[in-house]
């Protein structure tokens, strides 16, 4: 009778088992349609101007005008100026203007096309400034307030934080929908990096008064501090909610620029890591360039994204989700991980 009991159990225990191993035979699990291990290792830039590299010059040229193709993609852009040990391709998608829908759609399908021939170990994103917030929008209200002798920051202040909530989601989406196009293409989330990065300040109160003008900097003391001290911290607040939200990890810009914004150098403008108000004479002599002659201005310069790939570098050599681009002691940006705000 044990004897019975016995095998009865296990012929109770294996039924369910074998069920489950008939069901598993009949639907295998996809095999990844991702590059193999041989492939070059790469990294991948998403999103709008401060990711593809305006104000750094070097643009190129199909980028520059070419069919009205104005992403302005420089070779001096942050993920050109990122080295992480392994990666030996870089790819840059992302477009001067572009908003959280356009990465999720044509960045997104370039993304997916990439990820097929190389083994994508990061993928690196800014963007959402142009959606809501409207960020440049914000810049230029602060010029034409410094024309009119008024102040931006008062209208602005109260509607900021409302267009900032309108684009979270719309941020959190686009970074699942990059999520989405790397499993479709084999892809796990642990087998690579999605890293969102903030925003930093162009400008900073501490713009000396006799370059508040259309040469240089035409912002007005207050609203110079606004921009630095709310809108972009605000900004900041957003994105890491987002990213939050996606599963990304967050590096914040929102401090690093501090010291090197552009004008605070004065008569030295090499120590700033932003361009001043920067207009293409040569463009507004032509009708199709005209309407972009200033559209380098109040951007990382080269020497700015050098310094964020700096930073960028040190943050992917880590496993820290969070952290911090803030300066050290020789005045070079670096990783601060996990800071406390965070």
């Amino acid at each position: 009778m044990r004897t019975y009991l016995r095998r009865s159990m296990v012929i109770l225990v294996l039924f369910p088992l074998l069920a489950v191993l008939v069901v598993v035979s009949d639907h295998p699990f996809p095999a990844p349609s991702g590059p193999g291990d041989d492939a070059p290792r790469a990294i991948v830039a998403m999103g709008d101007s401060t990711m593809s590299g305006e104000g750094g010059g070097t643009y190129d040229p199909a980028t520059d005008g070419e069919d009205d193709n104005w992403c302005h993609r420089s070779l001096k852009s942050t993920v050109d100026r990122t080295a992480v040990l392994g990666v030996t391709k870089t790819f840059n998608i992302a477009c001067s203007g572009a908003n959280t829908e356009q990465v999720a759609t044509t960045q997104a399908n370039r993304l997916q096309a990439i990820a097929r021939d190389n083994r994508v170990t990061a993928i690196v994103v800014a963007v959402g400034a142009n959606d809501d917030p409207r960020f440049a929008d914000v810049l230029n209200k602060c010029l034409d307030a410094w024309v009119r002798r008024s102040d931006c920051n008062r209208a602005l202040a109260d509607e900021w934080k409302s267009r900032i909530d309108l684009m979270v989601p719309k941020l959190a989406k686009a970074l699942r929908a990059v999520r989405t196009v790397m499993e479709q293409v084999g892809y796990s989330e642990r087998s690579y990096s999605l890293v969102v990065q903030s925003y930093a300040s162009p400008v900073s109160p501490e713009i000396p008064t006799d370059l508040q003008n259309l040469s240089a900097c035409p912002l007005r003391t207050g609203d110079s501090r606004w921009v630095r001290d709310q809108a972009v911290r605000q900004l900041g607040a957003g994105v890491r909610d987002a990213a939050k939200q996606a599963g990304a990890r967050y590096l914040d810009l929102t401090r690093a620029g501090a010291g090197h914004e552009a004008c605070t150098g004065g008569k030295n403008p090499d120590s700033e890591w932003f361009t001043r108000l920067a207009i293409d004479f040569e463009a507004l002599r032509d009708d199709k360039r005209a309407s972009h002659a200033a559209q380098e201005s109040f951007h990382p310069n080269a020497r700015g994204y050098a310094q964020i790939g700096r930073c960028l570098s040190e943050f992917l050599g880590t496993d820290a989700r969070t952290a911090a681009c803030v300066s050290d002691d020789a005045g070079n940006l670096r990783a601060e991980l996990n800071p406390k705000s965070d």
